[in-house]
């Protein structure tokens, strides 16, 4: 892995001291006959709260979701759970950061519902779009207007793994999303007080566990971040075969952390 460095700066508010770790979905029928034995489907999310502080939403990647679904998401979740959410393929793949002002509104007002629960949004580059730093920046200035909440880059290509990338993200606050996966290559260099981070498996991307030395050596790093005064979020995205609650409820002990208490939503 390729060192990370960065200057300390002011630490992120947050509670679990500045760690927070979920996973990256909660609608997986695969976890069925595992994690959501018994429960019924729509109690799945507040399932997850009630193991996890926090859990990063995939379907806003794939479409403009309306006010009523994350309202439901804050209503069905305890006061303590947070969101990250996946900015929309619109302004990542389709215009490939190109003129995104009108979509980055449409989720921003969208998305407003989730209230203070809403912590970070992710932006997912594809793996087809080189380094273009001027690009880039535009798109930067263009998640001005997104404020109260943080932003976070997953790079895919490597040609933008380079000092002047992490300067420009640096200028603007965003975080790189430190992306584990045996696909793509990762870069962990850190560029602000928030540390974002993917999980989505090692030897074999979406599948395969983490064993106990990679789980311990991730805690160290983020024991670390955590003494930096930097937030850290961490979201297992190895679910194809049911990995990531376990892995993820085994990071938590492996720091730590509180579990939060049990919560169960209304059925609705």
């Amino acid at each position: 892995m390729r060192r990370w460095s960065a200057s300390k700066v002011e630490a992120v508010n947050d509670d679990q001291n500045g760690i927070r770790i979920g996973l990256s979905g909660w609608s997986n029928p695969a976890w069925r006959s595992g994690f959501y034995k018994g429960v019924p489907q729509r109690l799945w999310l507040a399932h997850c709260a009630a193991h996890f502080n926090t859990v990063e939403v995939n379907a806003t990647f794939h479409r403009m979701l309306k006010q009523a679904s994350y309202a439901r998401w804050r209503a069905e979740t305890p006061d303590s759970f947070v969101f990250a959410i996946k900015g929309n393929r619109v302004v990542t793949h389709f215009r490939l950061l190109k003129d995104p002002a009108a979509p980055i509104a449409t989720q921003k007002d969208n998305s407003a519902a989730l209230g203070n629960k809403l912590r970070v949004v992710l932006w997912q580059l594809p793996e087809r779009l080189y380094k273009d730093i001027d690009r880039l920046a535009s798109f930067a200035r263009a998640l001005a207007v997104w404020t109260g909440v943080r932003h976070a880059v997953e790079f895919r290509h490597d040609t933008w793994f380079d000092d002047e990338t992490a300067g420009l993200l640096a200028e603007h606050g965003l975080a790189v999303c430190i992306s584990d996966a045996a696909d793509w290559p990762l870069w962990d260099r850190v560029t602000t007080n928030l540390v974002y981070i993917r999980l989505h498996g090692a030897e074999c991307t979406y599948h395969s566990r983490y064993d106990d030395d990679a789980l311990n050596s991730w805690a160290q790093r983020i024991k670390t971040w955590r003494d930096e005064r930097r937030a850290v979020y961490v979201y297992f995205d190895n679910d194809a075969e049911g990995q990531a609650p376990y892995d993820a409820l085994r990071l938590v002990d492996l720091l730590k952390l509180e579990r939060p208490p049990a919560y169960a939503a209304e059925a609705r």
